[in-house]
């Protein structure tokens, strides 16, 4: 290419034509072997099917479903199972697909070209399209048809099993629960048994129970009080009536009617508890009482006098018996009954009175060990909500996965649905042989365009004045034409002749090859 040199659109087309056989030839050649290599390319034919997610048909405030995966993630899931070795060679093997690689291939490698063919395709409205390449048509859509039905059965299998095994793990959540909830309850029972009487909620019931006793306590202490002064004007009273007369205290008469008297025990005896008596009701300085401590000093020397000298037959003596007296005897008999009655009574009355302080007693240890027990029941009863709360949240849990469950079973649950079936794709997918066509031409276009820009650029002779004038700086003075020889110009009309023959081969070549590609693309 000489330098400096400019192209206008006149010298652009001026080279076209010059050159025109450079952009024809290879766009010729191009076309007509691309509709040669089209014919010879197998077709492919695609089939579709579209399916959608229904959702359940109980109302989700009814019946929530145990499976809330997005769509994404359980087509993920699915794809990948149904991806698998084992899946796709019983598809190929049933259906008999790829007979000549699996001649050729082992069946790796044939299940991997199958996982090749296979399209599956996520689209609005949660529905999801799954299609199928293959060479024939109808083979196309039975394992688009397999394909959708194995999506259908594994999305149902698989909500089937994680219903299934979401009960099955509430039914053994469930099982320790109530194993741990019976444990706690067996605690709460011991404990409630051993103490017994001193629990929180016995409080109010000990209290009354406590109070109650008080006031009977309190109605022994009175009666014991009543008893106790009852006895002692008894007392007085007997003290009164055997008080001795001084003048009859040691005086004994002889016998009259031949009845026997007392002995000196018997008055010693009698004048001792006369002296009790009187020590009841007056000072030890009293006269009565130095009275009576001065015979009770006489019998016993007398006594003691009569053991020393050795008994005699003496006629005994007895002291005479007065109505007076006999009524005093009587009432004094009367009087020491009534005082052992009180003194019965009075034995009744403190074991009553001994019974009730220790029942108190006892009720005031339980008041006292019910903060202890109140802190030791918190814990224990804290233990147990829980554990509780957690068995009736897990029962509920547990009856509404039964629920789900049956729900899949009877597949009235969510699942996919097939809304556009598989149907025999009628033009085949690939090859586009019209693009194909199209493709080569412009290659063809394009490598003639780069032939005559590559032989413009090697290309360094003058043509026109201008060049002559710009490299040369030389004026023109005239123009000599081309002038060839005889030969020269039959080998130029040849060539010439060549080429038009060449051109119309060509186009009619290009011809045939456009009417094949448009009427493949129209069938």
């Amino acid at each position: 290419m000489l330098p400096g040199r400019k192209y206008t659109p006149e010298e652009i087309l001026r080279i076209g034509l010059h050159r025109w056989w450079l952009i024809v030839f290879p766009l010729c050649i191009f076309t007509v072997a691309a509709v040669i290599a089209g014919r010879y390319l197998p077709d492919r034919y695609r089939s579709e099917t579209l399916i959608m997610l229904v959702p359940q048909r109980i109302p989700d405030s009814y019946v929530k479903s145990t499976v809330a995966t997005p769509i994404e993630s359980r087509l993920a899931t699915l794809k990948e199972q149904i991806m698998s070795r084992s899946r796709l060679e019983r598809i190929i093997l049933d259906l008999n697909l790829y007979n000549s690689l699996r001649q050729r291939l082992p069946m790796e490698d044939v299940v991997e070209r199958m996982r090749q063919d296979i399209d599956v395709k996520t689209t609005a409205n949660e529905s999801f399209r799954v299609s199928y390449v293959s060479q024939d048509a109808r083979t196309a859509q039975k394992a688009t048809e397999r394909l959708a039905s194995l999506f259908i059965e594994e999305s149902l299998r698989d909500r089937e099993n994680v219903a299934e095994d979401t009960n099955q793990f509430l039914e053994s959540q469930l099982q320790d629960a109530r194993r741990r909830l019976v444990e706690q309850e067996k605690k709460l029972e011991e404990y409630r048994r051993r103490y017994s009487g001193q629990l929180p909620t016995q409080l109010t019931a000990n209290m009354q129970s406590m109070s109650s006793a008080q006031l009977q306590l309190q109605s022994v202490s009175d009666a014991l009080d009543r008893a106790r002064e009852r006895r002692v004007g008894f007392e007085r009273q007997l003290a009164d009536l055997q008080t001795p007369d001084p003048a009859m205290a040691v005086t004994v008469s002889a016998p009259k009617d031949g009845t026997a008297v007392e002995s000196t025990g018997q008055l010693l005896e009698r004048a001792r508890a006369d002296l009790q008596l009187l020590q009841l009701r007056y000072t030890p300085d009293h006269p009565d009482v130095r009275r009576l401590q001065r015979t009770v000093r006489d019998l016993e020397a007398k006594q003691q006098a009569e053991l020393k000298v050795p008994p005699v037959d003496q006629p005994v003596r007895e002291i005479p018996t007065t109505p007076l007296e006999a009524q005093r005897q009587k009432r004094i008999r009367d009087l020491k009954a009534q005082i052992a009655d009180v003194d019965a009574e009075l034995k009744g009355r403190q074991q009553d009175e001994t019974q009730l302080r220790s029942r108190i007693a006892e009720y005031q240890i339980k008041l006292d060990a019910v903060p202890t027990r109140e802190s030791e029941l918190v814990e224990l009863t804290r233990d147990y909500t829980t554990l509780q709360a957690t068995y009736q949240s897990l029962l509920q849990k547990r009856e509404d996965s039964q629920i789900a469950a049956n729900l899949e079973r009877r597949n009235i649950g969510e699942q996919f649905r097939v809304l556009d079936p598989a149907r025999v794709p009628e033009r085949p997918f690939t090859p586009n042989r019209l693009q194909i066509n199209l493709g080569s031409a412009g290659a063809g276009l394009a490598l003639g365009l780069v032939l005559i820009g590559f032989l413009e650029y090697r290309d360094s002779s003058l043509r026109l004045e201008g060049d002559v004038e710009r490299l040369l700086n030389l004026p023109v003075l005239a123009l000599v034409p081309l002038m060839m020889s005889n030969d020269e110009q039959r080998r130029a009309r040849r060539l010439r002749a060549a080429r038009i023959t060449g051109l119309a081969s060509m186009a009619v070549l290009l011809a045939a090859a456009v009417a094949v590609a448009l009427w493949r693309f129209k069938a």
